[in-house]
């Protein structure tokens, strides 16, 4: 089953981020994590999707954005055959 590329934007001590990655790395879920404190870019792009609150974690896969999503969801979306 193939995957579509998973980016969780997080950051340190965050207890939905370390949820969520919990979750995923249960699910085989691959993914690459960016820290929005220490990512200026990675934060703006958190504040756009997230009514202007660096809300995390928020994921991106392909074109889509999720703002604490649970890892069920982000799963089922980097699966899907679209």
């Amino acid at each position: 089953m193939s995957q579509a590329e998973v980016t969780v934007y997080s950051r340190p001590g965050c207890p939905y981020c370390y949820l969520l990655r919990r979750g995923l790395r249960r699910r085989g879920v691959t993914f690459t994590e960016i820290d929005i404190w220490q990512n200026p870019q990675a934060a703006a792009a958190v504040r756009a999707v997230a009514d202007g609150n660096e809300t995390v974690p928020t994921v991106h896969i392909a074109g889509h954005w999720l703002v604490n999503p649970r890892a069920s969801n982000v799963q089922r979306l980097a699966t899907s055959e679209d």
